[in-house]
């Protein structure tokens, strides 16, 4: 079985380490290939920072510091404090000592002319991540903005980064910016892998920020919708709240309410030109499967929350589960 993951944060990189040890455990002769969200990157101090691939490489590799949630375990901030000092970097942002080396060399590789693409291969052949192949989801610079309303009234846009590191995504967004994706187009890797795939799951990442981005690269949404495989969701959002970080304050500015079955909605399901075959929702939002099934979407409840690896490979295996029910169903009926 190959497995493809659309996926971008912290939640994301969890659910496929959850991924990783669900197919050990029952399906070990499965791939897992993960198209990963890079609408977060920015340049900062003569650096490209990649958060969402970085998150995934580190927590795949068993280096991420599991109780910040972000960087890499064992971390030391002397160049950080240094570059902070100098006025390089804002004192919102750190870099770990052990992180900017990762930093350090991507931009080396990126100045000597590698792709993204090429770069991600380099840094994750360090690692040992199981069997999971990361993909960058398009090698074009895409970076997101943020458009807020300043103190005079007039609009104004912050980086991502700094509308969410800085303000914790407490300043509203009048509207989300992707510089570039126009003339963006999804990586070589994330189209070859889905052009492979039997199973396509959309992690419980942003909604907005993150799949929305990587869906938003022109040819991705197509070439996602056209796979010979089904693709099932799984909800980011628990009983009316985000599962990690403010996914919430995303939704609102896209009109998109707080809700397990509103996010399903959002995208849609594949039958009426949307993305989903099925949607994974907490057993807490169990009432909103009848009317999501009556909307067209496919939905079973299941436990959503990630408290350990047993909890996440046993959501993993619920999203192939379905996945199985829905190739099964649409094998059935011709």
């Amino acid at each position: 079985m190959r497995i493809v993951v659309l996926a971008g944060g912290v939640g994301g990189a969890r659910f496929v380490r959850g991924l990783r040890e669900a197919v050990r455990r029952w399906h070990p002769d499965s791939s897992i290939d993960v198209i990963v969200n890079t609408g977060d990157d920015w340049w900062l101090a003569g650096l490209r920072i990649t958060p969402d691939l970085d998150s995934m490489l580190y927590t795949l590799s068993g280096q991420n510091d599991e109780v910040r949630g972000w960087g890499r375990v064992g971390e030391s901030e002397r160049v950080s404090a240094e570059l902070q000092a100098y006025g390089v970097t804002p004192d919102w942002f750190t870099l770990g000592d052990l992180d900017l080396g990762t930093h350090i060399a991507r931009s080396a590789w990126l100045r000597a002319g590698l792709t993204p693409s090429e770069v991600v291969e380099r840094l994750q052949s360090r690692w040992d991540l199981g069997g999971v192949r990361l993909h960058p989801a398009t090698d074009h610079e895409i970076d997101t903005h943020v458009w807020v309303a300043s103190d005079t009234g007039a609009e104004e846009d912050l980086h991502f980064q700094e509308w969410w590191t800085r303000y914790r995504a407490q300043v509203p967004a009048l509207r989300f910016e992707q510089r570039g994706v126009a003339a963006a187009a999804p990586s070589p890797g994330a189209l070859a892998a889905l052009a492979a795939a039997d199973v396509v799951l959309v992690a419980p990442s942003n909604p907005v920020v993150s799949i929305g981005t990587v869906l938003g690269i022109p040819g991705m949404r197509d070439a996602v919708r056209a796979v010979n495989a089904p693709i099932v969701g799984v909800s980011p959002i628990i009983a009316g709240a985000a599962v990690r970080g403010m996914a919430d304050a995303c939704l609102t500015t896209i009109g998109v309410a707080t809700d397990a079955g509103a996010v399903a909605r959002h995208y849609g399901p594949r039958a009426a030109g949307g993305l989903l075959d099925a949607w994974l929702v907490d057993e807490a939002d169990e009432p909103l499967v009848a009317g999501l099934r009556a909307d067209g979407v496919a939905a079973a409840a299941v436990p959503l929350w990630m408290r350990d690896l047993d909890t996440a490979a046993a959501l993993a295996e619920a999203a192939l589960a379905e996945a199985a029910r829905v190739a099964a169903s649409a094998a059935s009926t011709g």
